[in-house]
């Protein structure tokens, strides 16, 4: 695989292992390589709840001290072959051995329902992520050109199985450039373009029960450079996804759940 070298590499450059031209070299791919940067994403993501996992189960002071006065006084002391030793060194040894085991058991878990839930989101806003650059990059990025939603939002009907309403844009820096129909897991549903000075914004509307993959969840995600937004409504999953400022997606995603 092409990006097999660069897979290899992202511990490392998480973990601040690489040379600076290295480092760069690999920045320079994420920018451009959805894939990578997804599972970028999940090694993040995994050294995070494993971080946060060992410091959460720290073997408590108060209890082992409990745990060692009780075992001294049932025997307080042995003698070894190897001479007079206390149980304690013992003792702390298992407590540790004990704490290791809960604590690997308590990661796994949660590593395991971490990563499900970030393989199940992340490939499909990847894959939205790699129809915006597609639209970005096309010579004829909409199906449908117009500013005006009264032409756009007829010219979907019988194209998609579904209606939506556009905001009305008067007063707002957004501009409507047009519409294309798109497909998510073989589901049409629409690519919307707007425009904002000179960042184009796509959003992509599809039926919820096509899309359940996605937690409900309105706050910003990065995709390589891209902010991307989500949300629920009428049975409908909205993606706004620009490279734009933050408040400029906050503004046109307002604007839309205004539009219902």
């Amino acid at each position: 695989m092409a990006c097999e070298p660069w897979s290899d590499k992202l511990d490392a450059y998480f973990d601040g292992e690489l040379s600076s031209d290295e480092a760069r070299a690999l920045q320079q791919h994420l920018r451009g390589c959805a894939a990578c940067a997804a599972e970028g994403l999940a090694r993040v993501q995994q050294k995070l709840v494993v971080k946060a996992a060992g410091q959460r189960f720290v073997p408590d002071p108060a209890f082992r001290a409990r745990m060692e006065r009780s075992i001294a006084a049932r025997r307080p002391s042995a003698t070894l072959a190897s001479g007079r030793r206390s149980w304690l060194p013992v003792f702390n040894i298992a407590t540790v051995k004990i704490a290791t085991v809960a604590a690997v058991l308590l990661i796994g878990a949660a590593l395991f329902l971490t990563l499900r839930r970030a393989r199940a989101e992340q490939p499909l806003i990847s894959e939205l992520v790699d129809q915006h650059v597609a639209t970005l990059a096309s010579a004829n990025p909409v199906d449908v050109i117009s500013t005006d939603r009264h032409t756009v939002k007829p010219w979907f009907a019988g194209k998609i199985p579904f209606t939506f309403n556009l905001p009305e844009l008067q007063d707002s820096p957004f501009v409507l450039v047009g519409g294309r129909v798109s497909y998510l897991s073989q589901s049409p549903g629409a690519e919307l373009i707007f425009r904002v000075r000179q960042h184009q914004i796509s959003v992509f509307i599809f039926q919820e029960k096509d899309v359940t993959e996605v937690r409900e969840n309105e706050t910003v995600r990065t995709a390589l450079s891209f902010e991307v937004r989500n949300w629920r409504h009428n049975g409908l999953r909205y993606f706004v996804i620009g490279d734009t400022s933050a408040q400029d997606l906050e503004k046109l995603s307002e604007l839309i759940k205004a539009a219902g």
